[in-house]
């Protein structure tokens, strides 16, 4: 009885026996993790080593280098540029101040101008006539504006030598149609008290209607002594 199952122990009918590993299962995965990363590793050394050997990178940093010296040429232009564009705009803005000034100087230019044109051909009628009068109207200009106002200027002199402080009044009277009928006026407040001792020149503004049509005005002074006594007139039809 012995022997037989000594024998099945030594032959090929033996019972089969397993061998099991002693290893725990997390471990297992552990190793496993680590021989991944290992080879993983290895090929990218490998492809990095490839890379070096081919070129390939030190192209790509070259390239890099290049943009980077094209940015700052770039940001330098721009820079150039908007300087450029700061100062055309200074200069634009200190041509149109120096445009607005020279306009209004040439406005005040012309208005003196015509002041002084005025003034010349009121002036040129300071030349007495040749009359016996010592006291006379010269120079009656008589303008009706846009603004529905009648503009008026008038010089009274006295042309002998030496004359006396003369004090009168003046009176102005306008005559036209206002609606088709027949219009008259004068001055707002009625005369105008003045004093002259050699010339003078007298003017003013009067509000005219709307529908009003000026035909002619009439000048006429007289003598504070003696309202009565019309020392000159002057008539001016338009």
């Amino acid at each position: 009885m012995r022997f037989r199952l000594l024998r099945r122990r030594l032959t090929i009918s033996a019972p089969s026996m397993a061998i099991r590993s002693s290893l725990p299962w997390p471990l297992k995965w552990i190793l496993a993790a680590l021989v991944l990363g290992f080879c993983a590793a290895i090929a990218l050394w490998a492809f990095e080593f490839g890379k070096d050997l081919a070129g390939i990178d030190q192209g790509e940093k070259e390239q890099l280098a290049a943009l980077k010296v094209e940015v700052v040429k770039l940001r330098s232009e721009r820079d150039k540029a908007q300087s450029i564009a700061n100062v055309s705009d200074s200069l634009i803005a200190t041509e149109k101040a120096m445009q607005d000034k020279l306009s209004q100087t040439i406005k005040q230019l012309e208005a003196e101008n015509q002041s002084m044109k005025d003034d010349l051909g009121f002036f040129e009628r300071l030349i007495p006539a040749t009359t016996s009068e010592s006291f006379g109207i010269r120079g009656l200009q008589v303008e009706v504006l846009p603004t529905h106002q009648l503009k008026w200027q008038v010089l009274v002199l006295q042309s002998s030598k030496n004359p006396t402080e003369f004090k009168g009044q003046l009176e102005l009277t306008m005559n036209g149609f206002l609606n088709g009928k027949p219009w008259t006026a004068g001055l707002t407040d009625g005369t105008l008290p003045f004093e002259v001792k050699q010339y003078r020149r007298l003017n003013g503004l009067i509000d005219l209607p709307p529908q009003v049509q000026v035909k002619f005005v009439v000048i006429k002074v007289t003598d504070n002594s003696n309202s009565k006594v019309v020392k000159a007139t002057q008539t001016l039809k338009l």
